[in-house]
């Protein structure tokens, strides 16, 4: 199992239609909207690294309104 969490910037008053978007998205397991430097925190789930990488890149990054993400991948250590 690939787990990663994603922190998203939004245009201003977007982060709600962005939430609700991203909530679409099948990997992700969940979304909250935050304060401070980023506007959006999310979980996402895959069976593996190949699946997280799709969601996230081709989802996550391609929804509207959405200005910059920063990407924290698990580690299996």
């Amino acid at each position: 199992m690939a787990v990663g969490f994603v922190l998203i910037t939004t245009e201003p008053g977007k982060e709600i239609s962005v939430r609700e978007k991203v909530s679409e998205i099948d990997c992700v397991k969940g979304i909250w909207v935050v304060f401070g430097n980023f506007d959006c925190f999310v979980k996402v789930e895959a069976d593996d690294d190949s699946k997280l990488t799709e969601a996230i890149v081709k989802g996550i990054r391609s929804v509207p309104g959405i200005v910059d993400t920063r990407t924290l991948v698990g580690a299996e250590i």
